[in-house]
């Protein structure tokens, strides 16, 4: 057996044993008895330090040195899986055991302190397990600048969601994007002043909900229901999609009166187990048969929420199978008012209810906290009044309690930090996606209303989702569409699909 064959049956005993671990997150999240929380959050730790060992054994490094001096002898795949492998071992090399493990003990105690305290509306008790999480997170990030090549703090925690991304990029690319979106949420929320949304109110019963989130998960490809099914479907507070390969879960959470929270959700989590399901075979338990970034990654959850969700023509198509799912609940609604109501600018107070033209706004503004946060400029303590404050003067909303503010998402709870910046660049590179597609398909979205869903999919798996994390993300989106990172082509689409819309 070659050094780069044997690194790869490490990497296979690696990756098996961290996604046991996810198992482990998803039930904790799911259907762990509230007593278990200390306990769950001792066994995450002991398994991420036992990760982290196999991953920092000395033959791992022997093997990448043999197995580097022969790199010229192996194909791009080869080469990448190599990279990717030490880019990851010397990462992990520079972290001390000890503090692995306190950060993952720590993420699980924080969020579920989280939890209770967005019950409760109490941030003054989530404060000082938020403050240990972000001491953790930036003595990581000292650690690793200097293996990642990174200046800054932000700059290093980005990086491991972004790859080659840094906040001054970033900047630069959503000031393009919030100067073009100002001006659109202004012209269409007056637009959506007076669109009939009173039929988004009605009561759907939970159990109904379930077999809608059921039927338009298989209805875009995502299985939970064959006897190969490879998802499933389960209710938390905060929806989110975790597995590998053949064990894809997504979840979700029912409101009695706002059926659209949950069906919008459901495409959106699949989105993400698509992706994850259609990643290359034949490089499973291979470092590059991982997705390309968490921006790639929310560009397809968000292509198949927004793109093809909230279009027209999916809902010519959807909204007749809807009506009789719901015991006709909605009869006599026209197509008009429903494509409007899906597509509604409102600037709101709660990110995952935002609409597809102010969403990123809500994005920005935590990217510019976040960034704020890790170069010193705020204090933990200072959160809730920097967020109210940016909050009313990005949308022209006022926060009331800290619940529907600062304490709405679960990111920081998880110790996600730098992981915000993913959603919008999601909706960046969707633009760019969706260009070439209609270069490549002309009529796919006119497609759409005949149900014609699977093809959009096909495009993406082909051209994103096979190509697994083979490129880095600027790299992947340059050879898919031949451009570099550009918010244009988003801002063309909405404006195109807003004026269709409303006129």
């Amino acid at each position: 057996m070659t050094a780069y064959e044997e690194l790869l049956s490490k990497y296979k005993e690696l990756k098996l044993f961290s996604t046991a671990g996810g198992i482990l997150y998803w039930d904790m999240q799911t259907y762990m008895p509230p007593g278990a929380v200390m306990l769950r959050s001792e066994q995450l730790g002991v398994l991420t330090k036992i990760a982290h060992r196999m991953l920092v054994d000395p033959e791992i490094g022997k093997l990448l040195d043999l197995a580097e001096k022969d790199k010229d002898a192996l194909d791009e795949v080869g080469r990448r899986n190599i990279h990717l492998y030490r880019k990851g071992y010397d990462e992990q090399t520079k972290l001390p055991e000890k503090l692995v493990g306190e950060i993952a003990k720590q993420s699980a105690i924080a969020d579920e302190a989280w939890k209770k305290a967005k019950d409760s509306n109490d941030w003054k008790s989530f404060e000082p397990e938020l403050q240990k999480s972000v001491d953790l997170a930036i003595e990581r990030a000292e650690i690793l600048k200097e293996v990642k090549g990174t200046s800054t703090v932000y700059d290093t925690l980005i990086d491991d969601y972004e790859p080659k991304m840094s906040a001054d990029e970033i900047s630069r690319v959503f000031s393009e994007l919030r100067d073009g979106l100002v001006p659109l949420a202004e012209k269409y929320s007056e637009m959506s002043t007076k669109v009939d949304t009173s039929f988004l109110g009605k009561e759907i019963p939970i159990d109904i909900q379930r077999k809608i989130a059921v039927d338009v998960a298989t209805t875009v490809g995502y299985d939970t229901t064959s006897e190969t099914a490879g998802g499933r479907i389960d209710e938390v507070e905060h929806p989110f999609t975790v597995g590998y390969y053949d064990d894809v879960r997504i979840t979700v959470k029912y409101h009695v009166d706002n059926f659209a929270s949950a069906l919008f959700a459901i495409l959106h989590e699949a989105g993400h187990g698509l992706y994850e399901q259609n990643l290359n075979q034949e490089w499973k338990y291979q470092p590059l048969g991982e997705a390309a970034s968490a921006g790639i990654h929310e560009s397809e959850s968000r292509f198949l929420e927004n793109m093809i969700g909230r279009s027209p023509e999916f809902w010519k198509f959807y909204f007749p199978r809807l009506n009789e799912l719901t015991g006709n609940a909605f009869s006599g609604i026209q197509m008009e008012t429903v494509t409007k109501a899906a597509n509604l600018v409102k600037p709101s107070k709660i990110r995952i209810e935002a609409d597809e033209v102010t969403y990123s706004l809500h994005i920005i503004i935590r990217f510019e906290i976040e960034r704020d946060l890790f170069s010193g400029k705020i204090e933990v303590s200072e959160l809730p009044q920097v967020w109210n404050q940016k909050y009313e003067e990005y949308l022209g909303v006022k926060i009331e309690t800290d619940t529907e503010g600062v304490l709405q998402d679960t990111h920081w709870g998880s110790g996600l930090y730098g992981y915000f910046p993913s959603y919008a660049l999601g909706n960046i590179y969707d633009g760019m996606w969706f260009e070439q597609m209609n270069k490549d398909m002309p009529n796919w979205v006119g497609n759409l209303a005949k149900g014609e869903i699977i093809p959009a999919i096909d495009w993406h798996k082909k051209n994103i989702h096979v190509r697994s994390n083979l490129h880095d993300p600027g790299d992947l989106a340059k050879l898919v569409t031949g451009k570099s990172l550009t918010a244009k082509p988003f801002l063309e689409y909405l404006k195109a699909k807003y004026s269709k819309i409303f006129g």
